[in-house]
């Protein structure tokens, strides 16, 4: 049920008044000496009717670029994939979408037993032993898993890729700062994949944790069974930050030797809603299941041997001395890990490969209709799931181009000149199983006439 939220009326304030033994509102503020109020007036509009003021906020929002009137090729984090319509149903259920930490197990089952799946679903796609009750987003996971390498190493240096999302590595040196542990970041190939020359290179150095990301930022598939022996045999944890949804076709990383998999769940289920929020994974071989941030909904039984949800390992400062806390990290992001539960049940294990095909499938003939004229090419040979980079004729403004491809009803890639100086010209493009082969098609066509 919606509600309506009115102001108080006349005689609402008149009563107020005269309980409190007064019989103006400028008497109430007679305390505050004149020279420190506002004189004048709030630049802000005439009040509006309810019709008036839906009719307005209508008209501002249809300003926004939707995946409802556009079809999107924009991913770097956040991607326009199918929500199943079950999701929002049961997200809404008052049991759930007023939910806070379920401190009382005895009246808070339902929600622990949707966050223990939630845990299950993601030790079984990453190939890992135990997973917490999500984080804030995929960044916030990434620099937590620094901060547990750490800790679990003794070390302070942090290797991470520069193939690691921006955003994502920004967050990092943010939490590392704090920690007073260094960055230290490794270079990226021709090929748009990490260099294990260098990272070999930077390992001879005590080194805590080597972090990558695959698919990684631009795309491409990373070789993680490759990386696994350079990190651990100088003594670090390999920390791998992957998206989920990619997990129905490819290895997983706990598979690869992975001691840390983290991400974020937004493209299982998660609107993209202009940019968050979303939620995070975070999962852990057994042997640092003490250190993992956050708290772990566990499974038990009662006095009567009936099945039952509490919570469990809570190592955090709400809960013990904060010198001993692993982590400061004070709440979950459960709705958005119940949006991702619900999506994982409703497509069950054949229709998350099914998605995953489809992804790969529409990506690649993507690129291969892009790349059909000679004006675009492909500038990293390497695999990739469902986003690729394409290099633009030299010159071209990306973000000019952008505008243009708008005004056709499709929302462009990313410029990848924003973060990579040497990538300036690039466009970072996601297809996923909502584009149709119209939709590529007319992008092809749009792209071939603007540059």
């Amino acid at each position: 049920m919606k509600h309506r939220y009115l102001p108080i009326t006349e005689q609402d304030q008149k009563e107020m008044l005269e309980t409190i033994g007064i019989s103006s509102m400028e008497e109430m503020f007679s305390d505050i000496p004149q020279q420190v109020r506002f004189q004048g007036e709030l630049q802000v509009g005439n009040a509006l009717s309810e019709q008036g003021l839906l009719r307005y906020m209508r008209e501002l929002a249809e300003r926004n670029a939707d995946f409802q009137r556009y079809a999107s090729f924009l991913g770097a984090g956040i991607y326009d994939h199918h929500l199943p319509v079950v999701i929002n149903h049961v997200i809404s259920r008052s049991e759930f979408y007023t939910a806070y930490t379920p401190y009382q197990p005895e009246i808070s089952q339902g929600e622990l037993q949707a966050i223990f799946e939630f845990q299950s679903y993601i030790c079984e796609l990453t190939g890992m032993a135990v997973a917490n009750a999500s984080m804030y987003d995929g960044a916030t996971a990434l620099a937590e898993a620094g901060a547990l390498a750490s800790g679990a190493t003794k070390r302070s240096r942090l290797l991470v890729s520069r193939a690691v999302h921006p955003e994502a590595r920004a967050v990092l040196r943010t939490s590392a700062r704090g920690l007073n542990l260094e960055v230290v970041e490794i270079s990226v190939t021709p090929e748009g994949v990490t260099d294990l020359d260098d990272l070999a290179s930077k390992l001879e150095i005590d080194a805590a944790a080597v972090i990558l990301q695959s698919p990684n930022f631009f795309g491409c598939l990373e070789d993680l069974a490759a990386v696994e022996p350079l990190a651990h045999g100088a003594g670090a944890l390999l920390v791998v930050s992957a998206n989920p949804l990619t997990l129905g076709l490819l290895e997983a990383p706990g598979k690869l030797g992975a001691d840390i998999v983290v991400g974020d769940c937004q493209p299982l289920g998660i609107p993209a809603a202009l940019g968050g929020p979303s939620c995070g994974y975070f999962a852990v071989a057994e042997s640092w299941m003490r250190r993992m941030p956050g708290r772990i909904v566990g499974q038990t039984v009662d006095r009567d041997g009936k099945r039952g949800f509490v919570l469990t390992l809570q190592a955090r400062e709400q809960h013990i001395r904060r010198e001993k806390a692993t982590s400061n990290i004070c709440s979950n992001q459960a709705l958005l890990a119940l949006c991702a539960s619900v999506y994982l049940s409703t497509m069950g294990k054949q229709g998350i490969q099914d998605v995953g095909t489809l992804n790969v499938r529409k990506a690649h003939y993507a690129a291969n209709r892009l790349t059909a004229s000679t004006k675009l090419e492909l500038p990293f040979t390497g695999s990739y799931f469902n986003e690729f980079a394409v290099k633009l004729p030299d010159g071209t403004n990306i973000e000019e181009l952008n505008r243009q491809l708008l005004q056709r009803n499709i929302i462009g890639g990313y410029d990848l000149g924003r973060d990579y100086p040497e990538l300036a010209g690039h466009m970072l493009i996601a297809v996923t199983e909502q584009r149709t082969r119209e939709d590529i098609d007319n992008f092809a066509a749009a792209l071939e006439e603007l540059v």
